[in-house]
């Protein structure tokens, strides 16, 4: 079973994707904030982490430079999700280190999509 971490801020939204994984088997971890979301990472070995762009206490670029610098964590496949969709902001997240960028809003189908593309 793979195992991902999923840092939103947005508590429905972060519910949806939670519930579209799931029913696909996927282990998910929530995080509501940065913090949480790099203290599960110190934790648990994941096989994707699916960042929001804006969270509390740590931005979705705040914890992939962490994701980056760690040993443990560097080859981690990370995807962003945003609202802030401009050509020049998904430049900036995947110079960043994200390996995928989604815009939102999107649909449970279409992330489904791509992380089983991702994992596959």
């Amino acid at each position: 079973m793979k195992r991902i971490l999923l840092a939103e801020d947005e508590e429905v939204l972060r519910m949806l994707i939670v519930d579209t994984l799931e029913d696909e088997d996927f282990k998910v971890d929530e995080a509501a904030d940065g913090q949480e979301a790099l203290e599960l990472l110190e934790k648990n070995k994941y096989d994707l982490v699916i960042l929001d762009y804006m969270m509390p206490v740590y931005t979705g670029l705040e914890i992939i430079e962490k994701i980056r610098e760690n040993d443990a964590t560097k080859d981690l496949r990370i995807m962003m999700l945003s609202a802030k969709s401009q050509q020049y902001e998904q430049d900036s997240v995947l110079a960043a280190g994200a390996d995928f960028f989604m815009a939102k809003p999107f649909s449970p189908l279409s992330l489904l999509t791509k992380i089983e593309e991702i994992l596959s």
